[in-house]
């Protein structure tokens, strides 16, 4: 079907620039009040330099610069001391400009008001173009899904009343409102807003589909897997608006802290006015003068910008590259880390195992081992499960086999009751056979076992009635970007270990051949967490990365949890950090983004705190005016949100 384009004449074009405009305007409102109270500015400082008017004209001019350019930040420090009872920097600007002005100084005033706006316009647009990369992602989410009934009618419901199983229709063009599975149809589908790739992908039956993605030029109809709530697109909109709402500690030192600095603030202008016009023989107009100097230098504009312009530029840079946060703290956390655990599988490998070799035992047939191993294993959703399903579907040859009953036991393997077989099935690890006290393995099975570790590879063996008949290896291929990643980890300094589930020949391979410093085996989800703690106490602080079910404990435990975003729903919402490509070298721009923003709130709040002592200073020196004053002040402060703003580079 093809879209008519509008024309420049028709109505809805019209209606489109109007909104476009409406929102443009809306979105600068304060920078254009900033703006438009400068110019009163300039046409009072003009008409007043030239004579072109009486002096009440000029009042008038600079009261209306007072009025249009401050309205913002007085509306902001007037509903702050209504609402929240509190005392803020705007407070502050307000009395400085209109003590100025109650002595004669309207263009100082004005001058003050003109900056002092202009500085929060920039904040506020630092603040917009932060969040840019962030709030698209909600832009992006589907309000609604169109239903396909088993009698073929379709009707549209909003997304939030999808139920799992239902079926969604997806025309050509239209955004995937669903997780699921495509039933029906082919296509392709760009998939960049969740993993970054420009490139579509392929879609066909039994392919897995995201909410927000965009189809392609065909239609496919999908049976619903996750509900909205749940699925992943949703889950990096819950990212997205927490980060924002966080604040790290350092800003919340600083709001902590600005109330009472105010009141020492109005303390210390209350007693300029009265000692130095009652006890040093200042006329009253020079003191007052300089109290209002006091007023503006030693506001603390400068030091609460110093935090959340540059968080919010590098929480922004992170998410335009695959890193999703649920909080400033954790980026400013991060850089404090001295030791990163990992897990293997999903996390330095890829998380695609193949089978590579397999062993059958003499007195029982290959058909059966593979149909059994198929019939049990296809109930799971562990990556070793879906290699040894995927091997041996294609080894199948007669009908599956049913199973009667499947216990699962997590870190371990499955336990399956065949009833065709008339046998009790148990497909695992080493440990599980130690642990189920299976019939001594014999040499050949040792053997067999030695070899396969030796080239790190999984081993999984196969029980029928506690006798072991069969036997796989496992090789999951190590990242491309692992070896790297680690490489650059070692030059700064951070202590890399893998704990896995593997065994000891098994972990020891993949570790030396992906260069992590130290591994640890064998364990088990509450063992990681264990290892988790015993690393807590030997280094200052830990980061955990995984990807599974069986990582959530430890992800919680560590002192900042990152989740591959091709892992698991449990992981992704345990983590403090998404990496939503899966793309492990991205835990390197993590860790300069966080290094980079301490230095940089350093740097902003040395600079903005020595800026107020030095003004201070030549106030007290009586070498200080108000509009150099403001000057001083207010340009540190726009110095220090341009500084923040170098974030939004990589």
């Amino acid at each position: 079907m093809q879209v008519q384009r509008d024309s420049i004449h028709s109505p809805s074009f019209f209606v489109k620039c109007c909104h476009q405009a409406t929102s443009s305007i809306s979105k600068h409102r304060e920078l254009i009040f900033s703006i438009t109270g400068g110019l009163f500015l300039l046409f009072a400082y003009l008409t007043e330099r030239w004579e072109l008017a009486s002096p009440s004209a000029v009042i008038f001019l600079y009261a209306m610069s007072y009025i249009i350019g401050g309205y913002y930040k007085t509306k902001e420090g007037l509903m702050d001391l209504i609402q929240d009872r509190s005392l803020n920097v705007e407070i502050l600007m307000i009395l400085a400009a209109i003590g100025a002005a109650s002595i004669g100084y309207w263009s100082e005033g004005a001058i003050l008001i003109f900056i002092f706006s202009m500085s929060g316009a920039l904040e506020t647009y630092t603040w917009q173009k932060s969040e840019k990369d962030l709030s698209r992602l909600v832009e992006l989410a589907p309000n609604e899904a169109t239903i396909l009934n088993d009698q073929g009618d379709i009707h549209t419901i909003p997304v939030d009343e999808v139920q799992i199983g239902d079926h969604v229709l997806i025309r050509p063009g239209e955004r995937v409102p669903v997780d699921g599975l495509v039933l029906s149809g082919e296509t392709t589908v760009d998939e960049s807003t969740i993993t970054g790739e420009a490139i579509p992908v392929s879609k066909e039956q039994g392919s897995k589909v995201f909410n927000g993605t965009m189809n392609g030029k065909g239609s496919m109809t999908v049976k619903v897997t996750k509900r909205n709530a749940d699925s992943l697109f949703q889950k990096m909109i819950q990212l997205v608006q927490q980060a924002k709402s966080e604040r790290p500690p350092t800003q919340q030192w600083i709001e902590k802290v600005e109330g009472p600095y105010v009141i020492i603030v109005l303390t210390f202008v209350t007693l300029m006015i009265i000692i130095p016009y009652t006890f040093l023989g200042w006329s009253f107009e020079e003191t007052f003068y300089r109290a209002m100097v006091l007023l503006v230098v030693a506001s603390p504009c400068a030091v609460v910008a110093s935090v959340m312009p540059a968080l919010l530029s590098a929480i922004s840079t992170g998410a335009r590259n695959g890193i999703l946060m649920k909080g400033g703290v954790f980026l400013e956390q991060l850089s404090k880390a001295d030791a990163i655990a990992f897990d293997k599988t999903g996390t330095i490998t890829t998380g695609n195992p193949e089978v590579t070799d397999y062993y059958v035992g003499a007195n029982i047939p290959t058909e059966e081992i593979f149909g059994a191993v198929t019939a049990i294993e296809r109930q799971s959703n562990h990556p070793l499960a879906k290699a040894l399903v995927y091997f041996c579907e294609k080894k199948l040859v007669g009908p599956l086999p049913s199973v009667q009953s499947i216990q699962d036991i997590t870190g371990y393997g499955v336990h399956g009751y065949i009833g065709q077989f008339e046998s009790y099935w148990t497909i695992g690890s080493v440990s599980f056979m130690d642990r189920d006290h299976v019939n001594p393995l014999d040499e050949t099975w040792l053997d067999l076992q030695k070899a396969w570790q030796a080239e790190g590879k999984t081993v999984v063996y196969v029980t029928k009635d506690s006798q072991v008949v069969g036997a796989f290896a496992i090789k999951d291929k190590i990242r491309s970007s692992a070896k790297e990643t680690l490489a650059e980890l070692h030059k700064l300094g951070i202590k890399t270990i893998m704990i896995t589930g593997d065994h000891e020949a098994t972990a020891a391979s993949i570790a030396k051949e992906a260069g992590v410093d130290t591994w640890i085996s064998e364990s088990l989800p509450e063992q990681k967490v264990r290892e988790v703690e015993r690393l807590k106490e030997k280094y200052r602080s830990v980061i955990m990365v995984g990807d599974g079910v069986n990582d959530a404990p430890a992800l919680a435990k560590a002192d900042i949890g990152i989740a591959m975003g091709s892992g698991t729903d449990v992981a992704i919402d345990t983590a403090d950090l998404v990496l939503m490509r899966s793309e492990l070298d991205k835990i390197r721009l993590s860790l300069r983004l966080s290094r980079r923003l301490n230095r940089i709130i350093k740097q902003n709040l040395v600079f903005s705190i020595s800026v107020i002592v030095f003004l201070i200073a030549a106030n007290f020196a009586q070498s200080l005016t108000l509009p150099l004053g403001v000057i001083g002040h207010e340009g540190s402060t726009i110095l220090v949100i341009l500084n923040g703003l170098r974030l939004l580079k990589a």
